[in-house]
């Protein structure tokens, strides 16, 4: 199946919790980002979320991780579209070494896991 992926770095302005830590649904707003991309390569619409089937926090997030989050379409329906993700954490500050000190993991972190399904109205569907 053919992937989408997005990978962006998360911000001051992203923590909302004390220690620089990113709330959770920042990581379904990415899910989204890359749902709307497989809907467009799909069927060249948009859609429109209908709803996760399961979401999984696994590590925590901070402000100046680099996440990568990437879908993919695993069934299809005549209007649906059921995708899984994964947000990965694949660059890391080290503030421990100066303030723009940074490390590439050699091992993403996955962050986050979800399943969800989409819909593109029948009529909508270009492809």
């Amino acid at each position: 199946m053919e992937q989408a992926i997005i990978r962006v770095r998360m911000s001051s302005h992203d923590a909302h919790y004390g220690g620089n830590l990113v709330d959770g649904a920042k990581m379904l707003q990415l899910f989204g980002d890359v749902a709307t991309e497989l809907l467009i390569r799909r069927d060249g619409d948009e859609g429109l979320f209908a709803g996760y089937e399961s979401v999984e926090f696994l590590a925590p997030v901070y402000a100046g991780d680099y996440i990568e989050a990437v879908g993919e379409i695993i069934k299809e329906g005549n209007s649906s579209r059921k995708m899984k993700f994964e947000a990965r954490k694949v660059i890391v500050p080290r503030t421990d070494i100066s303030d723009s000190a940074c490390d590439l993991l050699e091992e993403p972190i996955v962050t986050c896991r979800a399943i969800g399904t989409c819909v593109t109205p029948k009529a909508s569907q270009r492809k």
